[in-house]
C-alpha cells in the first residue's frame, strides 16, 4: 500500500509540456481548473462543518429545529467530495496498493496501467452521462428534496455530473499520456 503524498515518496510528475503539444495544452488547462476547484472545496468542507456545528449546537442550547442544515451540508460534502476527485487524480494522492505491480515485468506493468485507466475512464464516464441525466430530468420535472425545506434535486445531480466529468477527462488524459509516454508513472 503506498501513500505518496502523505510520506513524500510520490513519483515525480513530468512537467507539462514533454509531450506532444497538444496534449501539454490540454494537461495545463485541466491541471488549472483541477486547482482552481481546491478553494471552493475546502471552503464547502469548512461550511459543512460550520453548518452542522451551529446545528447542533441551536437544537441542543436553544430548541431551534434547523430543517436546512443537514441538506445543505450533504450538498457541500458532495460538491467537495466530486469536484476534488479529479485533482486527487491527478497528484495520486488516492490510496494504491502496489503488491501486483512489483510482481510483473515493466511490460505488464504497463498493461495493467492503461487497462486500470481505461476502466476508470469508462466507469466515470458512465457516472457521468448518468449524472447528466439525472440532472437533466430533475431540471426539467422540478424534482425537490422530501424534506420540508425542499431545496430542488437538480443541484446534487449538477455537482455529481461536473464532478464526474472532470475525473473522466483526468483519467482519460492520463491514459492517452501513458500511451504517450510508455515511462510515465501514473
Amino acid at each position: 500500500m503506498s501513500h505518496g503524498l502523505e510520506l513524500g515518496l510520490a513519483q515525480p510528475l513530468p512537467q507539462p509540456g514533454q509531450h506532444h503539444p497538444v496534449l501539454a495544452l490540454l494537461e495545463r488547462l485541466l491541471g488549472s481548473v483541477n486547482r482552481a476547484m481546491m478553494v471552493p472545496c475546502m471552503l464547502a468542507l469548512a461550511s459543512a462543518a460550520l453548518i452542522l456545528s451551529y446545528s447542533v449546537f441551536a437544537r441542543y442550547f436553544f430548541k431551534i429545529p434547523t430543517e436546512w442544515q443537514d441538506e445543505s451540508a450533504i450538498f457541500l460534502l458532495v460538491g467537495a467530495t466530486f469536484f476534488s476527485g479529479a485533482y486527487v487524480q491527478s497528484q495520486r494522492g488516492h490510496i494504491g496498493i502496489d503488491a501486483v505491480a512489483g510482481w510483473l515485468s515493466p511490460a505488464q506493468n504497463r498493461i495493467r496501467i492503461l487497462f486500470n485507466h481505461l476502466v476508470c475512464t469508462l466507469f466515470c464516464g458512465f457516472f457521468s452521462w448518468k449524472s447528466w441525466a439525472l440532472f437533466a430530468e430533475a431540471l426539467h420535472e422540478g424534482h425537490t428534496t422530501t424534506s420540508t425545506w425542499g431545496p430542488p434535486m437538480w443541484i446534487p445531480y449538477a455537482i455529481m455530473a461536473a464532478g464526474m466529468s472532470l475525473l473522466a477527462l483526468q483519467f482519460l488524459l492520463e491514459w492517452v499520456l501513458h500511451l504517450e509516454q510508455p515511462g510515465r508513472a501514473k
